[in-house]
């Protein structure tokens, strides 16, 4: 079985706009990484910084349909190969847009089946983030304290 995944959320904002607020780097600093060397723009690399990680991470952009598709590849967990993510956006009722992200590629072994269980996590969060930005003005993330252990 290979490990992939696929994660929805309704957002009340009109695609063009929630679309935008996902390749324009002013935006996506605001709600989801650190920062970023640019904007997602088909054939180019593009490294994201996340607060809860050491290292910024390539991100190499193979597809970009404006208010409709983007899809790139990036490190798997370990690192020595990628995944591919695709993020389709579609205009539903009362101008909102329905967000789908899908992720595959990893290894089918319990590293890989493990990181794709993390990374669905991720992009659902992400898309939370990205509606309480688009919606309420808010960045969920500040002050947020990521990787903390549990007693």
């Amino acid at each position: 079985m290979e490990p992939k995944f696929q994660v929805q959320l309704k957002i009340g904002k009109p695609v063009a706009e929630v679309f935008d607020a996902v390749v324009n780097p002013d935006k996506l600093t605001r709600y989801f990484i650190q920062s970023t060397n640019g904007p997602l723009v088909e054939g180019v690399t593009v490294r994201w910084k996340f607060a809860e990680v050491p290292e910024a991470i390539d991100v190499v952009v193979r597809e970009v349909r404006p208010s409709e598709r983007i899809v790139f590849e990036w490190p798997a967990e370990d690192g020595d190969y990628r995944t591919c993510v695709e993020m389709t956006f579609l205009a539903v009722e009362d101008e909102s847009t329905l967000v789908l992200i899908k992720e595959s590629g990893w290894r089918p072994n319990p590293t890989g089946i493990e990181a794709s269980y993390g990374n669905a996590g991720g992009w659902m969060h992400m898309m939370c983030c990205l509606k309480a930005y688009l919606e309420f003005g808010i960045n969920l993330r500040t002050g947020a304290v990521c990787g903390a252990e549990t007693a």
